[in-house]
């Protein structure tokens, strides 16, 4: 049988040690081909370039631990799956797989996330999606102890199909020296960001500011992706892109809004 074609991508860049490692790994498990940012696109959500060019060209970052293809995008993460998509392989992937993020897309950062946005993509157009986070901003950042991990659950995803109209998302604790634990499927925690602009002036004389804040937990539940990263598991969060709050309609019904 032919092997499934996986399509990489990330939002931290072509050249992120955490994509690297992720080719290396689904190079063990089929036909890679790789489209992701020539920049770093963290924080870029699902946004899409509309009002200028879009570029790509064939790269080749690692002759050893590569892909046989590996293209460069000047895009946003959603950018490159849709050219990946509609210009790039030559046929539909079994499966889009994108990161490894360096920090976490747990809970509310989901929202912002350009490596879960990449995955969303992928899932709009019908094809089985994960995004991987491991919760370490650092670009050095200590991916120990969770290839397997990772390979496991693309291998599983590959076999049992993922429930449609829904990506996972899996974020990793931050290592440190104690091996994972395992995997838990959880659901998103409640939290926010309590947020503030850290006002400084230039050398020039001009203000700007800098986005600072803190992470605020609203939920002690046992069942959610931050109390599994906090307990040493990895969290998969199965997650939907149809953003209809449901439950909410009966209640809109009964507005009137002829008055």
């Amino acid at each position: 049988m032919s092997k499934p074609l996986i399509l990489v991508t990330n939002d931290d860049g072509i050249t992120a040690p955490g994509l690297r490692l992720l080719i290396q790994l689904m190079n063990e498990l089929g036909d890679v081909v790789v489209v992701a940012p020539d920049s770093p696109q963290s924080g870029m959500g699902h946004a899409i370039t509309l009002d200028n060019t879009l570029y790509s060209k064939k790269v080749v970052i690692d002759r050893e631990h590569g892909a046989p293809k590996e293209y460069s995008c000047s895009g946003t993460p959603a950018d490159c799956v849709k050219l990946g998509l509609q210009e790039l392989l030559q046929r539909k992937p079994d499966i889009v797989v994108s990161g490894i993020n360096h920090g976490s897309n747990a809970s509310i950062n989901v929202i912002y996330s350009g490596t879960m946005s990449a995955a969303v993509e992928a899932g709009i157009e019908g094809i089985p999606a994960i995004g991987f986070s491991l919760c370490d901003y650092g670009w050095n950042a200590d991916f120990t102890g969770i290839s397997e991990s990772v390979k496991q659950i693309v291998r599983t995803a590959l076999k049992n199909g993922i429930p449609r109209g829904t990506v996972l998302n899996v974020n990793y604790p931050k290592y440190d020296g104690v091996p994972l634990k395992g995997a838990k499927i959880c659901r998103q925690a409640k939290a926010n960001w309590k947020e503030k602009f850290d006002k400084r002036t230039s050398p020039m004389g001009k203000e700007y500011y800098w986005l600072t804040g803190e992470f605020d937990l609203l939920d002690k539940g046992e069942d959610t992706d931050i109390h599994a990263l906090n307990n040493g598991y990895a969290s998969i969060v199965p997650t939907q892109f149809d953003l209809t709050a449901h439950y909410a309609i009966s209640t809109l019904n009964t507005w009137n809004f002829e008055d």
